[in-house]
C-alpha cells in the first residue's frame, strides 16, 4: 500500500529530473552567447601566448574557464575574466546597436563617441549578465545526484517485482484477497507502463549527457566519477561571470579597451 501511495510522486519527480537534464543539454548546445564567450576566451588566450608553444590553440577544455580568475593584472585585482567579459560586452553591444531595432531606438547618429560607447557597454552588459538566466537548467542540473536518480528507478522496479510476486503467488489462491489482487493487478499494469517510460527516459537522457560532454571535452573516460561534471563547471563559471558583471556595472570603461594591456 505504501508503494502504491508513493509511486505517482516518485515517477513525477524522476520524469521532471530527466526533463531538466534534457533541457540543460539543449541550453548548452544552443546558447549563442555561451559560444561567443568561449570564442573570446580562446582568442584572448592565443593573443597572450602568441609566439609560445601554447599559441594558436584550436580549442580548450571547459575546466580552463574556472582558471580565468587566477590570471591577474599588475593591480592584483583585475583578472583575465574581467577583460574577456569587457570585450564580449562591447562586441555584443555593437551587434545589438547595429540591428534594425537598435538603430531605431538608439539614434546613434545624434550621439557622441563617448555616448555610443556607453550605449554599447550598457546593452552588452544586459545581454552578458543574462546568460545565467538563459542557462537556468544547466545550473539546476549541477545539483542533481545521478546515483540517487538511478537508485530511485531501481527501487521502483524492485518494488513492482515484489508486488507482482505477492499477487501472483502468495495471495493467488486466497479467496479473501480476491478484490485486493484484482485492483493491485490493475495498478501493476499502470506501473509497468510508467517504469518502461522511465527507463527509456533514463537511457535517452544519459546518451544526451554523454554526447554534450564529448562535444565539449572529447572522449569521456568511463571512470569519470561524476557524469554531470560539465554542468558543475558551467554553473561555477556562471557564478564567476555574475560576480564580474556586477563589478563592471559600476565601472567606466574606455571606448576601445585593450584587454591584454594590464597583463604585459
Amino acid at each position: 500500500m505504501l508503494y502504491r501511495e508513493t509511486f505517482e510522486d516518485e515517477v513525477v519527480h524522476l520524469k521532471n529530473s530527466f526533463s531538466m537534464l534534457e533541457e540543460a543539454c539543449k541550453e548548452l548546445r544552443s546558447s549563442r552567447l555561451f559560444f561567443k564567450l568561449l570564442e573570446a576566451v580562446l582568442k584572448t588566450g592565443n593573443r597572450m601566448n602568441v609566439g609560445t608553444i601554447r599559441g594558436g590553440a584550436k580549442a580548450f577544455k571547459l575546466d580552463a574557464l574556472l582558471k580565468l580568475s587566477d590570471v591577474k593584472g599588475a593591480d592584483g585585482k583585475t583578472t583575465l575574466l574581467h577583460f574577456v567579459v569587457q570585450e564580449i560586452i562591447r562586441s555584443e553591444g555593437i551587434r545589438v546597436s547595429d540591428s534594425i531595432m537598435g538603430k531605431i531606438n538608439q539614434k546613434n547618429k545624434t550621439k557622441t563617441v563617448e555616448e555610443r560607447e556607453e550605449n554599447y557597454r550598457r546593452m552588452g552588459h544586459d545581454l552578458v549578465s543574462g546568460l545565467s538566466t538563459e542557462l537556468y537548467n544547466v545550473k539546476k542540473t549541477a545539483t542533481i545526484d545521478l546515483d540517487v536518480l538511478a537508485s530511485s528507478v531501481s527501487n521502483l522496479s524492485d518494488g513492482m517485482e515484489k508486488l507482482q510476486q505477492l499477487v501472483n503467488k502468495t495471495l493467488l489462491t486466497d479467496e479473501k484477497s480476491r478484490n485486493f489482487v484484482h485492483t493491485t493487478k490493475t495498478f501493476l499494469n499502470y506501473a509497468a507502463r510508467n517504469l518502461k517510460e522511465l527507463h527509456e527516459d533514463e537511457d535517452r537522457v544519459m546518451l544526451q549527457v554523454r554526447e554534450i560532454t564529448e562535444y565539449f571535452h572529447g572522449n569521456v573516460s568511463k571512470e569519470e566519477p561524476n557524469p554531470l561534471r560539465i554542468f558543475v563547471i558551467v554553473r561555477d563559471f556562471l557564478g564567476m561571470l555574475d560576480h564580474v558583471c556586477k563589478e563592471l556595472r559600476s565601472l567606466k570603461v574606455p571606448g576601445s579597451p585593450n584587454p591584454l594591456a594590464p597583463f604585459r
